[in-house]
């Protein structure tokens, strides 16, 4: 759940609150206590199952937080408002329980006068959000807040926006006034129509290069034993989605994402598990795909359905039950797709093919290292079951092709918008969820060092709750590549920075991992694969503090084969 607020001083709000809490405990007569609209919403929200509070506390929605706090809500202050809601959004992903922001706005008396920050919040949410409301009164907060929770888990999940006037959070009402509603149901299980499954596993037998792309809709309806059970059962390659890494281990044998171009440029029939065709699958449009390719479309959400590309099939439902009714098709009549047929091995040459110049790449003698030696470095340690937190442009693509994934929910990146500020975030929230659940995995946030410049004042937040993440920043000096320190040096002898600095660079060899040590977690500053691994052992092997690992890299440093027409090519 994401909490916003004007982030001012707190002391004396601090005071006057805990002096009426202090009325309230005095008080003997249950029909005359009064409760305040913070506690309301605390209470509400704790009926609902909410576990996790992020955000930036101020006048006057801290108390809020303390109410939360109260009443055993985990409650984490965060640097940036956004930063608080990138966090908020991805423990609903690894939870189920989806972003709710509460917002403060402008007291109700004052609508209209200018108020202090007023704006039509709830008109402008409605844009962006499954649903957005205002309480009319305190008493309607629980109805409100469960309705918001309720939207955002049912269909499509999606963040729900709840608008709190400013005279709400203070306003005190009677206790016996104040009507709980209990907690949501779960969200209903859809199923396709039988007729639909029997043709989609019909047109499944009949493909000649078939394929299944594994989305991070899949991965969110926990749909992982009956995809797995799907492949192995009938032998089938599939490809996952950024998010959708980890449903099957990216190392089992049918997964072809070493080969992914050729996945897609010659599939006959592709089975999408939760995966949309944007721009991500390249809108499922030639000449990525093939004109006459069949799509087996299968989503939770109708609107989805039909999107740039006309499907052959469309399976509407829970993704997790729609593969269990596709098995029962392939139990009653059992098939596999024959290993020894010539798409795979198309499939297997090519996958070969390309992790020789992936390893080739990382074996590269040079100064310094480029993405594939650091990676491939990186993966040699990794713990299985750590989760992956992954932002950035060329550190990001790459890191997708060679970290692997062996877990589902295991992998959080930028995903479909691209968003740069998510990682120490999404990385944050995995290690608070991983704290509460007493879970033991290690979080590792793989950042560029532009990414890293959008939330990098979150490693404060890291070390405050001391949470061990380990933050790796691949270094090239700037957005896509950077200049060295001698070439830096010279431009600026030619003029003004302004006028002569290209719009990608950043100054040399910055130290990002003072950022760590200024706060008390552990830096290292690295320029071989030898100083990398030790660091990461060290980094690995310390659970008590965080850590950040700043890894220079050349500053012209690419993917292979790189060009720049980054909205339709292919990782590899």
């Amino acid at each position: 759940m994401g909490l916003q607020g004007d982030p001012v001083s707190a002391c004396c709000r601090l005071r006057e609150w805990k002096m009426s809490e202090s009325n309230f405990a005095e008080r003997s007569d249950t029909s005359e206590e009064k409760v305040s609209g913070a506690t309301v919403i605390a209470q509400a929200l704790k009926t609902q199952n909410v576990e996790f509070m992020f955000g930036i506390v101020g006048i006057p929605v801290f108390e809020i937080a303390f109410a939360a706090q109260r009443l055993g809500i985990r409650y984490i202050g965060m640097r940036n408002e956004q930063a608080a809601c990138y966090a908020a959004s991805a423990v609903g992903y690894l939870t189920g329980r989806p972003l709710i922001v509460i917002g403060g706005s402008s007291e109700r008396s004052q609508e209209t006068m200018g108020a202090f920050q007023e704006f039509p919040q709830v008109e402008a949410c409605r844009l962006y959000s499954k649903f957005s409301a205002q309480p009319s009164s305190i008493e309607a907060i629980p109805t409100i807040i469960e309705k918001a929770v309720r939207c955002s888990i049912y269909g499509r999940p999606g963040a729900c926006y709840v608008d709190i006037p400013a005279d709400f959070v203070n306003l005190q009402v009677n206790v016996n006034s104040v009507k709980y509603v209990e907690c949501c149901m779960p969200p209903p299980v859809s199923m396709a129509e039988t007729s639909a499954v029997q043709l989609a596993a019909s047109v499944i037998r009949n493909a000649k290069q078939p394929l299944l792309i594994i989305g991070k809709g899949a991965a969110y309806a926990h749909a992982e034993e009956g995809i797995r059970k799907l492949v192995e059962q009938c032998k089938l390659p599939f490809l996952p989605t950024p998010m959708g890494k980890g449903v099957i281990p990216d190392n089992h044998p049918n997964c072809v994402r070493a080969a992914r171009s050729r996945a897609l440029q010659f599939a006959d029939v592709i089975v999408l598990f939760g995966a949309r065709l944007n721009w991500i699958l390249h809108f499922g449009l030639p000449p990525r795909y093939r004109p006459d390719v069949k799509f087996i479309q299968i989503d939770i959400c109708a609107e989805e359905l039909g999107n740039n590309v006309r499907p052959s099939l469309t399976l509407l439902g829970d993704i997790n039950a729609v593969t269990k009714q596709l098995l029962e098709q392939f139990d009653k009549t059992p098939w596999q797709y024959p290993p020894e047929s010539q798409w795979w091995k198309t499939l297997r040459e090519k996958m070969k093919s390309n992790e020789a110049a992936s390893k080739e790449l990382a074996s590269k003698k040079s100064p310094l290292m480029n993405y594939y030696t650091v990676f491939f470095c990186v993966q040699e340690q990794l713990p299985r079951d750590c989760i992956v937190v992954s932002e950035g442009a060329n550190t990001m693509d790459i890191g997708r092709t060679v970290l692997e994934n062996y877990l589902p929910r295991h992998r959080l990146d930028a995903g479909t918008f691209g968003t740069m500020g998510v990682g120490l975030g999404f990385a944050i929230a995995a290690a608070v969820v991983v704290k509460a659940r007493h879970l033991g995995q290690r979080v590792i946030c793989v950042e560029g060092d532009s990414a890293f410049g959008f939330s990098g004042m979150e490693v404060e937040t890291i070390c405050r709750y001391n949470l061990p993440i380990v933050l790796l920043v691949v270094n090239n000096n700037g957005i896509y590549q950077g200049l060295d320190a001698d070439t830096w040096n010279e431009m600026l002898n030619a003029g003004d920075a302004t006028v002569v600095a290209p719009p990608s660079c950043f100054l040399p060899n910055l130290h990002y991992e003072q950022i760590m040590t200024a706060f008390g977690g552990k830096g290292y500053f690295v320029q071989t694969p030898e100083e990398l691994q030790e660091s990461l052992k060290q980094s690995l092997a310390d659970t008590t503090k965080p850590s950040l690992i700043n890894i220079m890299i050349e500053t012209q440093a690419m993917r292979k084969a790189q060009d720049f027409q980054w909205l339709t090519r292919s990782n590899m």
